[in-house]
Formats: C-alpha cells, sequence, structure tokens
C-alpha cells in the first residue's frame, strides 16, 4: 500500500485516513492497515481530553510543515486528518516518513 491508498486530494488540501494507536512507546508512521485501507500512526499520549488528536495534529505539522487537523473521527481510532497544502508536496514528506 502507498499514500494514495489511503488519502484524497481536495483543492489545496489532502484528507487522510488514518488509524492511531493511543499509548504507544513512541509516536511515528507504522505502515498500513490494509484491510481498513488506513495508515497506522502510532502516538504516546492516551485518548483522554482530546490529547491523541492534539499529538495527532501536531506530528503531522512536523513531518509535512503544513497546517493539520482531525476533521473526522475525533473520538474514534479510525480519524481523517485534513492535512493543507500542495497535496503532491505533502504525500512525498509522508512516503519519507513511512520509509
Amino acid at each position: 500500500m502507498r499514500v494514495t491508498d489511503v488519502s484524497r486530494a481536495k483543492g489545496d488540501s489532502l484528507e487522510l485516513d488514518i488509524l492511531v494507536s493511543p499509548r504507544s512507546n513512541r509516536s511515528g508512521l507504522e505502515g498500513f492497515d490494509e484491510w481498513r485501507k488506513r495508515a497506522i500512526l502510532r502516538v504516546k499520549s492516551p485518548p483522554l481530553d482530546g490529547r491523541a488528536n492534539k499529538e495527532v495534529e501536531s506530528y503531522f505539522k512536523e513531518v509535512t510543515g503544513c497546517r493539520s487537523k482531525v476533521t473526522a473521527g475525533m473520538t474514534s481510532h479510525q480519524k481523517t486528518v485534513t492535512i493543507e497544502g500542495d497535496p503532491s508536496a505533502i504525500i512525498e514528506s509522508l512516503e519519507k516518513a513511512l520509509q
């Protein structure tokens, strides 16, 4: 699987479908869940008071350099993140982070 399989370009942004694994010992992209068609993101934060969502948003900002926001799945492990910017540049950054 590739990032393009779990994302969609929406104008000047990219929507990325992810599966969040909170309370991990490290943060980062870990590959793909092929059954759910989502990228797997591990975060150290617990899923309390929106802490995991904030870590998800800051992780994608750090990796891509673009503003990001969780736009769907606020209380679920399955989320959609919208990353603002050039979709092709964002995909390239995410592919590098997966290596």
